[in-house]
């Protein structure tokens, strides 16, 4: 079954054929967009504590740059797992009810960074970050599809773009006050110094900062899933019949979807590797020669640069064609990524930070370009390419090793050739999806 939300006034339920339909007055549409950006806020902040504990975590376990990026590959293997049941639970209980289960979810993995921290173990915070982004799986299949149908099916790209900029203002706050609380518990301790008993002591004292950001985190997630309970009457949802696996089946036969959801695979890896790296890369010599801390606190730049991107892109794809945009804007990319690794200094740093500006509409316009004309089928739509967001499981690690094989400056070409894919779809999507609907 799919799910469409229809507004009182705009469009009946008969308009679409299978799946739970939502309906909403105009009054209660304006709550929605409320919660919805409230989702987009914490999952992205949420997400992003990933750039800030890597490098924490690296020092602590003493990892190569491979083994610590297992740290996204257990963050983003969740979507793989967790995309496709999360679209059925959306159908067996709705929108808003799916919704708390996805805070619920990120709020129990944020608590489990508590006994990850007594125990001392790597794995444990690679278990901890898992169920989190469990969590986050179900809250982003809920959010995306409903904040693309609050509205004229011409303005979805638009929109969606205004709301992950709300996503971006999360991954921008989030790494400031994370490096400032978890990166500045660093003590002059070389870990590689200490053995047995001496080394999990360590290790314990120095990760209680992390589960006590987590616990504050909980906290609030579950003030957020209190408050989504309280409104969850407002989307009432009728059922009508429809098969969700042959809508599944049936969208792997359009070319313009099945693409799309392997472009979502390459950004979300090449967004992730480059965050990830940015605090190692920073700290290098001949870039900026930034401390550990300090190097963090650049974090929010690269995620600041997508959140003004999105405000004003949410602009532009309302005068020029999506596909075209998302073309050049990985053009951009890819000349960034250049800049900076052939360049040294401020430069380069900053050539590197300024890659979240053009990265700022790849995930909406994408999503919208891959979704565009598919009607009902929008909700399967989602979870298929929530599905491929384990890109984000995948490359990072691919670029941690090459940096361990060659260098940091070397890696970023994986990023790089990421780009290029997507360049190729926006230029073969840049005309608007006609028969996507009847494939």
């Amino acid at each position: 079954m799919s799910e469409q939300l229809v507004l009182k006034g705009s469009m009946s339920a008969a308009d679409y054929a299978g799946g739970a339909v939502p309906t909403a007055t105009a009054h209660d549409a304006g709550y929605l967009r409320v919660f919805v950006f409230a989702l987009f806020f914490f999952f992205g902040g949420i997400t992003s504590l990933n750039d800030v504990i890597i490098p924490k975590l690296k020092e602590l376990f003493t990892l190569s740059y491979a083994e610590v990026m297992t740290v996204q590959s257990a963050f983003f293997g969740a979507y793989f797992i967790i995309s496709l049941p999360a679209a059925a639970v959306v159908r067996r209980i709705g929108y808003m009810r799916s919704a708390v289960v996805g805070l619920l979810l990120m709020m129990i993995g944020c608590l489990l960074f508590i006994p990850a921290s007594a125990s001392a173990l790597f794995k444990m915070f690679l278990f901890a970050l898992f169920v989190v982004a469990a969590g986050i799986t179900v809250v982003q299949v809920v959010a995306n599809p409903l904040i693309s149908l609050l509205g004229a099916p011409i303005t979805a790209h638009s929109r969606l773009t205004f709301a992950q900029a709300f996503n971006s203002l999360g991954t921008t706050i989030f790494p400031y006050i994370g490096s400032a609380l978890i990166l500045s518990s660093l003590t002059t301790v070389d870990p590689k110094s200490l053995t047995g008993a001496a080394l999990m002591s360590y290790r314990a004292q120095a990760t209680q900062v992390i589960g006590g950001t987590y616990l504050g985190l909980a906290l609030t997630l579950l003030v957020l899933a209190m408050m989504v309970w309280w409104y969850r009457n407002r989307l009432s949802e009728h059922r009508i019949p429809g098969s969700s696996w042959r809508e599944a089946l049936g969208l792997l036969r359009v070319p313009r979807f099945v693409l799309g959801a392997t472009c979502i695979f390459l950004y979300v890896g090449a967004e992730v590797a480059i965050g990830s790296l940015i605090v190692s890369y920073l700290m290098q010599a001949d870039v900026l020669g930034l401390g550990q801390q300090a190097a963090g606190k650049h974090v929010p730049l690269y995620w600041g640069g997508a959140m003004i991107g999105r405000f004003i892109g949410s602009y532009l794809l309302r005068l020029f064609a999506p596909g075209k945009i998302l073309a050049l804007a990985a053009a951009g990319v890819m000349t960034l990524l250049f800049i900076s690794t052939h360049t040294t200094g401020v430069v380069s740093g900053w050539s590197l930070l300024a890659i979240g500006l053009c990265n700022s509409i790849m995930f909406p316009t994408i999503f919208s370009l891959a979704s565009e004309g598919l009607g009902p089928r929008s909700a399967s739509a989602s979870g298929i390419i929530a599905v491929a967001i384990v890109g984000g499981a995948v490359i990072p690690p691919l670029t941690g090793h090459v940096a361990d094989v060659f260098s940091l400056r070397t890696a970023l070409v994986v990023p790089a050739i990421c780009h290029l894919g997507i360049l190729a779809y926006g230029i073969y999507a840049r005309r608007p999806a006609v028969a996507a609907a009847q494939a």
